[in-house]
């Protein structure tokens, strides 16, 4: 038994329908004045972000919206997003919506604390000044930004998407309602659950795992396998969505402390070229990127293929990989994510340029097996 010491860093969180209706009082319980509401227009559409801005009102606090925010968002809106809080004299800001809306605001929190770029932040523990305080309230099961120590950012100049890693952005409150997943259209709740899918296997088999870690992801992962296509099919059943958003959540609390791997190394590469779905660009790579680390850790994979409901007795060890890469290809078809990586835009002349900066990603850091240029030249290329 391994004595090593583990930190586990969470936020507050509340889960249940009418979650999101406690926006309000929860930003005056934070000392909240005036407050920023970061959304996306989608998320307005869907009628979350005017329930959230009444409660808000409810609560006798002053509001100002920000809705500029990309599916993949941009150093430039983050830095827009901070003149808007600075603009209106804000001291908090609630996030509604998915990854975008929340990783947005926790770089206009970032910057506008720091006074710096928002490009000055990339890496691990370089937000030195705690932001305003967050509340994230999720409208998809897969990113867990709202629970996460993790912000992912594009920089459209560079071409990439960078990761702020630091235990300042995680939020100070996760409101989580189901409820607002039944308006999500079938391709977004596949590619953020196949997301949330691979945050729990990353974590579960990341070198910086714990029993901690290992408790949330491997939950994670039986819900959102039992769960997820059913819920793509039948849409507007609650108990469904909240064990998709239950399983999200715990792979969040898995990922942002037992950190990822090389298949989120290589779509932030992808989505920092290609402007690319995330969950998407994770689910085409996830059974290459499976293929290459089981050798480094069988028995882990193999309880992996447990949570998923496999039954694996018997079988030899080649067997077991055999299933095990069935079930997840099986998963990813019933989903619809049924495309590969040449579909988003990639070509054979992208491949080393898209492995020297997944090599660089710090999820590369705990991947459980080392990997060299070549091999994740080799991983895109059976990608695409």
């Amino acid at each position: 038994m391994k004595h090593e010491l583990r930190k586990f860093v969470a936020p507050e969180y509340v889960f249940g329908v009418g979650a999101r209706q406690l926006a309000g009082r929860y930003a005056k319980n934070l000392g909240g004045k005036r407050v920023l509401v970061v959304s996306d227009p989608g998320v307005v559409a869907a009628g979350w972000t005017r329930d959230v801005i009444e409660s808000i009102v409810e609560a006798g606090l002053d509001h100002a919206l920000y809705t500029d925010v990309s599916p993949n968002p941009r150093a430039d809106e983050v830095m827009a997003g901070a003149e808007v809080f600075k603009a209106n004299r804000c001291n908090a800001i609630v996030a509604v919506g998915g990854g975008s809306p929340m990783d947005c605001a926790k770089g206009i929190g970032i910057v506008s604390s720091n006074h710096q770029h928002i490009l000055e932040f990339e890496g691990v523990d370089k937000v030195e000044a705690p932001m305003p305080p967050l509340i994230c309230i999720p409208t998809t099961g897969g990113t867990s930004a709202d629970v996460s120590q993790f912000a992912i950012i594009s920089n459209p100049l560079e071409k990439i998407k960078f990761a702020i890693i630091s235990k300042s952005v995680v939020p100070d409150l996760s409101l989580i309602d189901p409820l607002t997943l039944t308006t999500l259209d079938p391709f977004l709740t596949a590619c953020t659950g196949l997301d949330a899918l691979t945050h729990g296997i990353e974590a579960y088999v990341s070198n910086a795992s714990s029993p901690m870690t290992d408790l949330h992801a491997l939950e994670a992962i039986r819900l959102i396998f039992g769960n997820l296509v059913a819920s793509i099919k039948n849409p507007h059943d609650v108990e469904l969505r909240s064990k998709v958003m239950q399983g999200s959540l715990y792979a969040g609390l898995a990922f942002s402390n037992a950190i990822l791997g090389a298949v989120h190394a290589m779509a932030h590469s992808v989505g920092g070229l290609r402007d690319a779905p995330h969950g998407e660009c994770n689910a085409i790579l996830l059974d290459h990127v499976i293929a290459f680390n089981l050798p480094a850790s069988p028995e882990r994979f193999e309880r992996i293929a447990e949570a998923m409901g496999l039954d694996l007795r018997g079988m030899t060890s080649r067997e077991r990989t055999k299933v095990l890469l069935e079930e997840v290809r099986r998963i990813k078809q019933a989903a619809g994510m049924d495309r590969v990586l040449k579909d988003v835009g990639v070509t054979r002349s992208d491949v080393r340029q898209l492995s020297r900066k997944a090599l660089r990603d710090p999820c590369m850091v705990t991947n459980p097996r080392r990997a060299t240029l070549r091999d994740l030249e080799v991983i895109y290329e059976e990608s695409l």
